[in-house]
């Protein structure tokens, strides 16, 4: 079976592994959606960017996108680091590695929800 048959099948099944278990509980969120780009699942508020996690079974570095004060809480702890490039912007790395790590990273990823959901909000009442 090729490379890129093998792709498509995991994303018509939303994802394999642990993208799938984070795929099917953030799809249950509200406002939340979920798409494939550039190797990677990006959830969504809006047209805001909150997460990120990649397609492909074996990488397992989640990305996420904090509040100033949930980052730097966040980073207190040794197994989450500064996102490589994006870091200043509030993003960091976390590794779901074991079925443990889920929890973990849905605690993170509410977080990151919440600092969207509340930016999507900031940004209608400026609007109207």
């Amino acid at each position: 079976m090729g490379r890129g048959r093998k792709l498509r099948r995991t994303l018509a099944r939303g994802g394999a592994g642990p993208a799938q278990r984070l795929n099917e509980t953030l799809g249950a969120w509200e406002g939340v959606r979920i798409t494939p780009m550039f190797g990677r699942w990006g959830y969504f508020v809006g047209e805001t960017l909150f997460a990120c996690f990649p397609l492909r079974e074996k990488e397992r570095d989640l990305w996420l996108r904090l509040s100033p004060a949930d980052q730097t809480r966040a980073l207190g702890d040794a197994r989450i680091r500064p996102h490589r490039r994006f870091a200043r912007r509030g993003w960091i790395e976390f590794d779901v590695e074991a079925p443990d790590d889920i929890g973990r990273a849905l605690y993170w990823l509410r977080r990151a929800h919440a600092t969207a959901t509340r930016s999507v909000h900031t940004n209608e009442d400026r609007e109207a």
